[in-house]
């Protein structure tokens, strides 16, 4: 169990079994059967999309009217400078 804050009041053995019994005398709000929760997603993910693992986070310094330049045509515009740079290499090689 986590620990609770400070001042935190939890019912007594009995209170518990009388909440529990209000609850499930409720038709509306009959709890889930095992094999409910079987079927059960959760409906949001959270923290950021997984990314492709194809590429590797740098730090690299740019000219102020480079990232100008591209941050002025809008959102995207990290992509954009990759795709710049790939097409760059790929006509090198």
């Amino acid at each position: 169990m986590p620990k609770l804050k400070s001042g935190t009041i939890l019912p007594t053995l009995a209170e518990d079994a009388a909440i529990t019994a209000a609850a499930l005398a409720d038709p509306d709000a009959m709890p889930f059967t095992d094999a409910e929760w079987e079927q059960v997603k959760p409906l949001v993910r959270r923290g950021r999309p997984l990314g492709s693992g194809s590429k590797t986070q740098i730090t690299l310094r740019l000219d102020v009217e480079v990232i100008q330049k591209f941050k002025a045509s809008g959102d995207g515009w990290q992509t954009r400078i990759n795709d710049a740079l790939k097409s760059w290499v790929q006509s090198d090689a």
